[in-house]
């Protein structure tokens, strides 16, 4: 147990070999973290997935400096990576709990013209509009869009007119 001490220190008052040798363990427990949650988690990018991010990186720092103890702090994230993944598969098999997490799709423009009170309600302005457009039609002629929505992850998307 003292070899362990002197390896990874207790407390607040780490070295630097004490942080570091803290950091590699850490690392290979997020590795392990990251493949238990599935690669939904980085790469959706949803406010589900957003959560388990944040969560994760401000949990297991506190591991690294020494705030917390070690082992609550390890537990506690697997605690959070299975409810990610709970609530992740809840998610792909109940379109009503898809609709209370992550919400709806909003209609942006429509028929040649920008439905305002949508881009309030979604807090988007005209440029951020476009900008979405630009990136995912590759045009700025508006007459050229038939539709375009934020997503549920907050994207912007533009579907061209046909024909």
């Amino acid at each position: 147990m003292e070899i362990l001490i002197k390896i990874f220190g207790e407390g607040k008052d780490l070295n630097v070999i004490q942080m570091s040798s803290r950091g590699v363990v850490v690392f290979f427990i997020a590795l392990l973290l990251i493949r238990v949650s599935g690669r939904r988690s980085f790469g959706v990018k949803n406010p589900l997935d957003n959560i388990i991010t944040i969560s994760l990186g401000a949990v297991l720092s506190r591991a690294i400096v020494g705030v917390s103890p070690f082992i609550p702090v390890v537990v506690c994230c697997f605690v959070i990576v299975l409810l990610h993944r709970l609530f992740g598969w809840l998610v792909a098999t109940n379109n009503r709990f898809v609709r209370v997490m992550e919400g709806d799709k909003i209609l942006l423009f429509d028929k040649d013209r920008f439905l305002r009170d949508q881009m309030k309600r979604a807090l988007v302005c005209e440029e951020d509009l476009m900008q979405g457009v630009r990136k995912s039609a590759l045009t700025e002629d508006m007459d050229k869009i038939d539709k375009v929505y934020m997503e549920r992850n907050g994207d912007i998307s533009a579907i061209k007119k046909q024909g």
